[in-house]
């Protein structure tokens, strides 16, 4: 007699074996992430890497990643501010609480809207395309063919556009800020310079030292984590297509953002 078939599995059970691959698939890519992460952070503080022949790719995606972002971000983030600061000193005025208005408009503009608001930009202008690059290279075949060559790869293709996208988020964070900083003073108290000394001193008071170590720790985080997590899923994901890969790798991204944005808040106000 025929031998019996197989009954297949129980619905409930494929379903968990599904939910059990694509987990530790994700587990597999986030390590990979990681590890690309350390990588970058390695060669960030190698001085060869600022030495030839590494220093002209480096250059060349530094120049194209923040030069067309500077200007229009920097136009942004002041129009922005002037609204902000305005509104914050106006209801301040109306309430009251015009001593608390600027120390306010430092603690949200500089310390927490613009550090998330420059990764966004460079995530959204830079690094995002730069991973479609690296992804399409991957799948052509080009990239595989440098990684023949040891540090190619990684020296010549991956780590530059890293870099660089770092390179932008602390770019455009330092100079919204400063530029921020001096549209509040200007706003409350005009071109007179005898505003200023008590002007730093408040500044001074909202950036004690372990608030400033958090705001460099959470800008560098930002900078790294829409630096590498885009691309990092586009070199290690497998089986999609270039939007299936652009939209894990924002997920991801948005993500680990959250995660350094929530950690920075305990930090600074718990």
């Amino acid at each position: 007699m025929p031998a019996a078939a197989a009954a297949p599995p129980p619905p409930g059970r494929s379903t968990l074996a599904a939910i059990g691959r694509a987990l530790r698939a994700s587990a597999l890519t986030s390590a990979r992430i990681v590890q690309l992460g350390a990588m970058v952070l390695m060669l960030a503080l190698t001085p060869s890497t600022y030495r030839a022949p590494w220093r002209r790719p480096l250059a060349v995606q530094v120049v194209r990643a923040a030069w067309p972002l500077l200007p229009w971000f920097t136009l942004l983030a002041a129009l922005l501010s002037l609204v902000i600061i305005r509104i914050v000193l106006v209801t301040a005025q109306s309430y009251g609480l015009s001593q608390y208005a600027l120390e306010m408009v430092v603690r949200v503009l500089v310390l927490e809207l613009i550090p998330i608001t420059a990764a966004f930009a460079v995530a959204l202008r830079v690094t995002v395309p730069m991973a479609a690059e690296l992804a399409l290279q991957r799948r052509d075949g080009s990239l595989q063919r440098l990684r023949g060559v040891p540090g190619n790869a990684l020296r010549g293709e991956i780590a530059p556009r890293a870099l660089a996208g770092m390179f932008s988020v602390l770019l455009l964070a330092a100079v919204s800020s400063g530029v921020a900083l001096v549209l509040a003073y200007l706003l409350a108290h005009g071109f007179s310079p005898w505003g200023l000394q008590r002007y730093t001193r408040l500044v001074g008071h909202v950036f004690e030292p372990v608030v400033s170590l958090v705001f460099v720790l959470k800008t560098g985080a930002l900078a790294l984590a829409v630096s590498v997590v885009p691309i990092g899923s586009a070199l290690h994901v497998r089986g999609e297509g270039l939007s299936g890969l652009e939209l894990q790798g924002l997920m991801r991204m948005f993500v680990v953002m959250l995660i350094v944005e929530t950690a920075a808040l305990a930090g600074n106000y718990l």
